[in-house]
C-alpha cells in the first residue's frame, strides 16, 4: 500500500495520554506559532484537571482515544510505558497507514511498536523533562514506513520544545543515561553548588541564584560559542588562582568519573527495563 504523505500545512495531531509530557509538546507547538491549537488534539476522560490543562490553551478535548486517532493525522502515544502495548493494541484497527505515529514512551522499542500496531510509519522520540520549558534535547530514530517528510515533520514538532537530533535506535539506552536522566544529575549539582555558596556565608536564595545562572551560563558557553569545554574550562583558570584550587578539589574527589559512572549506569539500567 503506497504511503499517503501528511499534509503538512494543515495536519492534525492528536495525543494519546493527555499527562504533563503531553502538554509541554502541545504548548510548545502553539506558543512557537508552529501550530494553531484548533489542529491539536486529546482525550482527558474522567480527569478534569488535565482536561482543563488542555483547554486553558485552546485544545480540543474529545470523549475517547477512538475520536483522537479518527480525527488526527499524527498520533503521539504519550502514555506511561507500562501502558503502551495495551494502548496501542485497543486501537490497532484505526492506525491506517495514513496516518503517523509517534511514540515518548521511555523504553519502548520500535519493532514492539510497530507489530502491536499493525503499522511501521512509527517514529520513536526520546525527550526529556525540560520540553516543559522550552528546552528539551530530543533525539528521534525512524521506523520502517516512516519517510523523510514524516522525519521533517517530527523534527519540526519537536523543535518548537527544544533541539532534537536523529540517531539509530541502538543508542536510545545510552541517550537514556545522557539526556533523558541528565537533568537530575544537573540539578544535584546544583543544589550542590548552592549548598557550598551557604557554607562559604551567602545568603541561601541569592546562592540558588547565582548557582543556577552559573549552570545555565556555563551550557550557553559551550552551545553558542563551540569550543571544547576543556579550552573554556582552561579560559577560566589562571596559574594559581581561585578556579584551579577549585578543580583540583574536584578532580581530588573524581568529579568526573563519577559523572561518566552515572551515564553508564543508568544506560545499562535502561537495557535491563527494556
Amino acid at each position: 500500500m503506497e504511503i499517503v504523505p501528511i499534509p503538512v500545512d494543515s495536519y492534525t495531531l492528536g495525543f494519546i495520554g493527555p499527562g504533563k509530557m503531553a502538554e509541554s509538546i502541545a504548548r510548545g507547538a502553539v506558543r512557537s506559532g508552529f501550530l494553531p491549537p484548533s489542529r491539536i488534539r486529546t482525550a482527558a476522560h474522567s480527569n478534569p484537571a488535565r482536561r482543563a490543562a488542555f483547554e486553558s490553551f485552546g485544545v480540543t478535548v474529545l470523549s475517547s482515544n477512538d475520536d483522537v486517532v479518527r480525527e488526527s493525522n499524527v498520533v503521539v502515544f504519550s502514555v506511561k510505558p507500562q501502558l503502551v502495548k495495551d494502548v496501542v493494541s485497543k486501537l490497532t484497527p484505526l492506525l491506517t497507514k495514513n496516518k503517523l505515529l509517534v511514540s515518548v514512551a521511555a523504553g519502548v522499542k520500535l519493532k514492539d511498536l510497530q507489530e502491536w500496531a499493525g503499522n511501521n510509519r512509527f517514529i520513536r522520540v526520546m525527550p526529556n523533562t525540560p520540553a516543559a520549558v522550552g528546552e528539551a534535547a530530543s533525539v528521534m530514530s525512524l521506523g520502517g514506513a516512516a519517510t523523510e517528510e514524516d522525519g521533517n515533520i517530527i523534527a519540526k514538532l519537536f523543535g518548537s520544545i527544544g533541539k532534537i537530533w536523529k540517531a539509530d535506535e541502538k543508542y536510545f539506552d545510552a541517550i537514556t543515561g545522557l539526556s533523558g536522566s541528565g537533568p537530575a544529575y544537573i540539578y544535584l549539582a546544583i543544589e550542590a553548588l548552592a549548598d557550598g555558596g551557604v557554607a562559604a556565608g551567602l545568603p541561601r536564595d541569592l546562592s540558588l541564584s547565582l548557582a543556577s545562572q552559573t549552570v545555565l551560563g556555563a551550557a550557553s558557553m559551550v552551545t553558542q560559542t563551540r569550543k571544547h569545554p576543556g579550552q573554556l574550562k582552561d579560559d577560566v583558570t589562571s596559574p594559581g588562582g581561585t578556579t584551579i584550587t577549585g578543580i583540583h578539589e574536584l578532580e581530588k574527589g573524581g568529579f568526573r568519573g563519577t559523572l561518566m559512572n552515572a551515564v553508564v549506569a543508568a544506560a545499562k539500567r535502561s537495557r535491563e527495563l527494556s
